[in-house]
């Protein structure tokens, strides 16, 4: 079966940095579920595909391969790790996630790369519905306003231009979306365990996963 971490938090909180961290610790698999559903939003733009029309977007994601190599993520057998962090694929990823039957699939392909291994997922919905037994879940959470931060400085540091307020307003407006939407949506797991990431490093986060392994 593989020992399942799952990772869940809104957007900004840290679940990649820490997810990735972690896995390189552990030598685990670590799999971005957001990655996925990015790179799904990015082929829907590049088709110019109704996010209105759900048959049509099923039949893409039918026929579409997400895969995960190396930390980076490939549609199709192209990477487009880099590709899937443009502001149009955040808007539009909110909407195509919150799609019940583009989140069936998807769960499904999640549950299939997870397969007889060791894994760290992160994501909104992986301890409640992607490993409602997995071994160990974290919910991860900060300020909206240390996620917008954090959010603004990892897209400047990449070169692009990036304005706080502009993030911060998005981010309000996926949080809600994210959590009232009709299924799977943002929740904390009974089991799972909080850490605040506000005020704590990558590694304090890493160390205090690694000492709750040892309680699980």
């Amino acid at each position: 079966m593989g020992y399942k971490i799952a990772i869940d938090g809104p957007a900004g909180a840290g679940k990649s940095t820490v997810a990735k961290s972690l896995a390189e610790k552990l030598k685990f698999v670590y799999i971005d579920s957001g990655a996925m559903y990015r790179a799904f939003t990015l082929k829907i733009i590049k088709k110019k595909i109704n996010v209105e029309d759900k048959n049509a977007l099923i039949n893409v994601l039918m026929t579409t391969n997400i895969s995960i190599a190396d930390d980076r993520i490939y549609l199709d057998n192209v990477d487009v790790t880099d590709e899937i962090r443009a502001r149009d694929v955040d808007k539009l990823v909110p909407i195509i996630s919150s799609i019940p039957e583009i989140r069936e699939i998807m769960v499904n392909i999640q549950k299939n790369i997870a397969k007889h291994k060791d894994i760290i997922m992160d994501g909104r919905d992986i301890g409640t519905v992607v490993f409602p037994d997995a071994n160990l879940k974290i919910f991860l959470t900060a300020s909206i306003e240390e996620r917008a931060k954090r959010r603004t400085k990892e897209i400047r540091d990449k070169g692009v231009c990036a304005n706080y307020e502009d993030i911060l307003l998005d981010m309000k407006k996926r949080d809600e979306m994210d959590s009232n939407r009709p299924v799977s949506p943002l929740q904390i797991a009974n089991d799972a365990i909080v850490i605040d990431t506000t005020n704590k490093t990558v590694e304090e986060i890493v160390n205090e996963i690694i000492y709750l392994m040892g309680d699980h």
